[in-house]
């Protein structure tokens, strides 16, 4: 799967394969405009909410990584500092999203991947 590149400053990177690009086209004809979040927490707290835009509330701790298929990714900083601030992939597998991530409602999920 080629990934796309989008510059994240800092000298962080934030890509996105095309398959999940092509999800984000879907899943934004469905709710409008979306946004992600990467929380850091347990079970499944590292795979990318996905989130109509302005939908969640960010903190201090949330640092934006960067930008993908027009949608902001955003990142825990304590975890992502825990993770030694790691170059980040995010994909689309197949099979609904867990929990209450936009992707739920379609046959793929977006999946976090540190490279």
């Amino acid at each position: 799967m080629g990934g796309h590149a989008v510059s994240a400053g800092a000298g962080r990177r934030l890509e996105a394969t095309g398959p999940a690009l092509r999800l984000i086209q879907r899943v934004t004809r469905r709710h409008g405009p979306v946004m992600f979040f990467v929380s850091g927490g347990c079970c499944d707290g590292s795979s990318p909410i996905c989130l109509t835009q302005g939908e969640l509330m960010l903190g201090s701790r949330d640092e934006l990584l960067g930008e993908i298929g027009g949608a902001a990714v955003y990142i825990d900083r304590d975890q992502f500092e825990r993770w030694n601030k790691p170059a980040v992939l995010i994909d689309a597998s197949p099979g609904p999203a867990e929990g209450f991530s936009l992707d739920s409602l379609e046959d793929a999920h977006f999946v976090l991947r540190t490279v």
